[in-house]
């Protein structure tokens, strides 16, 4: 993996997170450890435990966290997991939870992993490489009704149902294969503009992934587990990219600032 990643919003996460009386912290996407380093830095007592579902990602952060020594666990898990990670550790409750949701710039960058549009690559998107699904395999094999809602309601792309129409043609040709065909069709189908001056196969693309990699679901989950990891006055921030983990995210503390059973006083 090329690149490196430098961490969004990290003054807000420290703000966020770093409070006093922390010790034990999950970073549910570690990354290349830009957060994870940051907040055990201002957190000299605390213990960190670093999520991803990402190998390289994990060996990137193992060097970058390689000064904490035994204060930094790193597993390889997806943070939807986290539960299952932190009873491993022999941990009962955390003091505060970061996910930092989507796709890392140094994934986006290599070409190999097929994130992007941008530049050609094999149709991969898989976060996680044991995983068996791939956008190969959903372009190539899911039905065009299947594909239209996948680029209506994970990439809300106004002409969803003429893309997927378009890629179930091609693919009868010859299979899916490259991103960069595939982009190409898109642009043809979408208009060389797109929507909102967004590159035109942003959409699909990002729809896609999504899948491949059940962002959302992950995500829900993952806000589920919180609740029980969290300690009294722990802290959960999550950093979310588009309006689809925002709607989650807002809906779920929505929910439960409503139902909390507060204790009196």
């Amino acid at each position: 993996m090329t690149g490196s990643h430098q961490p969004v919003l990290l003054n807000e996460v420290l703000e966020h997170l770093a409070g006093p009386s922390v010790r034990r912290v999950v970073d549910g996407t570690v990354g290349f450890g830009g957060h994870a380093g940051a907040l055990l830095r201002r957190l000299p007592e605390a213990e960190l435990l670093g999520l991803d579902r990402d190998a390289d990602a994990l060996a990137a952060a193992a060097a970058a966290l390689s000064e904490f020594g035994p204060r930094v666990h790193l597993q390889r898990h997806a943070f939807a997991d986290m539960a299952e990670a932190v009873h491993g550790l022999g941990w009962n409750r955390v003091d505060a939870i970061l996910l930092d949701i989507g796709v890392s710039s140094p994934q986006i960058d290599t070409a190999s992993r097929g994130f992007s549009f941008r530049q050609d690559g094999p149709l991969d998107m898989r976060m996680d490489r044991r995983q068996r699904l791939t956008a190969s395999e959903v372009v190539n094999t899911w039905p065009e009704a299947e594909l239209a809602r996948l680029f209506r309601e994970f990439g809300e792309e106004p002409k969803a149902r003429l893309v997927a129409r378009a890629v179930v043609a091609r693919r009868e040709e010859r299979p899916w294969s490259r991103t960069g065909e595939l982009a190409e069709l898109i642009s043809a189908v979408v208009g060389r503009h797109g929507q909102r001056g967004l590159p035109p196969a942003t959409r699909c693309f990002q729809a896609l992934r999504l899948a491949v990699n059940d962002e959302l679901g992950q995500l829900e989950r993952a806000l589920e587990a919180s609740l029980d990891l969290l300690a009294p006055g722990g802290r959960l921030a999550v950093i979310a990219f588009h309006s689809l983990e925002d709607r989650i995210v807002k809906q779920f503390m929505r929910h439960e600032a409503l139902t909390c059973v507060c204790p009196p006083g």
